[in-house]
This record gives structure tokens, C-alpha cells and sequence, in this order.
């Protein structure tokens, strides 16, 4: 067995099934709660900066502190329950980035074990094509057009598993 296994712990159906109702059930609560901005909307209302959240900061603690500081021109209820979802959703954005970093990794490991198991089979049929065993001659061919050689051409028996084309991107 090759030894371009870098990761062979695999989803289980059960957790496949699992994983994607979580996902459904998330999508599903969260639909009634956000919004999707146009590019101009997005552009329009923007992103608070670092900056202007610790000024969204100072304001809540003036609001929590001495609220008697605080402009009656405010609605402060509605000015609260932004401030308290904008900090949930901030921690859930940050949860689910981290989720997608863990699963961005491990989708690497598994591309790479495909490559280069399939680099192994590509060069194992490229062998058995050299030998006019029947139907390795038809898949070398078209598995071939994924290495071109240094002048663009479609690479031929040896051109990417000896390094002699460029292998295709991952």
C-alpha cells in the first residue's frame, strides 16, 4: 500500500446524516434572523472598524454604567439588543471560521492522499500500457491531457509521475 495516506479517519454515514441536519437545522434559525445585502447595501452600511466597535463599546458601558449620561433621543432598547446580538453573532461567526479552517485542513490531507494515490495509479497504468496490456493504452490517454510538458503539449508516458510536465493543480 502507498504511503500517501495522510489522514485515514473517514465520516461515517451516521455523522454525515448528523452533521448535515445540524447544518439544515442552523440554516433553518438563522434564516429568521439575517439578511442579505446587496454589493451597494453592503457597500452603503459597511463594517464598523476596530475602532468604531470600542467607540460601540464605550457607549454600552456609558449605557450599563450611568445610564442617566445616556441621550434620550436613544430608543436603548432596541440600542442593547443590537449591541447583544451583534456580540453573539460576532462569537458565532468566530466559532464557525474556526470550523472551517479544521475542515479546509482535513479536506487537504484528503486531496493530497487522492493525487498522489492517483499519481501511483497513473504511473502504475502508464507501466502496464508500456506492456500492451488491453484497455491500459485508452486510460493512459486520456489521463495523460492532466500533465502538460514545459511546452504545453498533453504529457506524454512520463511527463508528470517522473517530473517531466507540470502536475495538475490542486
Amino acid at each position: 500500500m502507498p504511503l500517501h495516506n495522510q489522514i485515514t479517519k473517514h465520516v461515517t454515514p451516521t455523522d454525515k446524516t448528523a452533521v448535515n441536519d445540524s447544518i439544515d437545522d442552523i440554516d433553518e434559525i438563522l434564516r429568521n434572523y439575517t439578511v442579505n445585502l446587496t454589493p451597494e447595501e453592503r457597500q452603503k452600511y459597511g463594517s464598523i472598524d476596530e475602532k468604531n466597535k470600542l467607540f460601540a463599546n464605550k457607549i454600552m458601558d456609558y449605557r450599563t454604567s450611568e445610564p442617566g449620561l445616556c441621550s434620550p433621543q436613544v430608543d436603548w432598547t432596541e440600542f442593547e439588543a443590537d449591541y447583544a446580538d451583534r456580540v453573539t453573532i460576532e462569537a458565532w461567526i468566530n466559532r464557525l471560521n474556526s470550523m472551517v479552517v479544521m475542515l479546509r485542513n482535513t479536506k487537504i490531507l484528503h486531496d493530497y492522499d487522492n493525487y498522489h494515490n492517483g499519481l501511483v495509479d497513473y504511473k502504475y497504468t502508464q507501466y502496464m500500457a508500456g506492456s500492451e496490456a488491453g484497455g491500459y493504452e485508452v486510460k493512459r490517454d486520456e489521463l495523460s491531457q492532466f500533465f502538460k510538458q514545459s511546452n504545453g503539449e498533453a504529457g506524454g508516458e512520463d511527463s508528470a509521475v517522473d517530473g517531466g510536465g507540470t502536475p495538475p493543480e490542486g
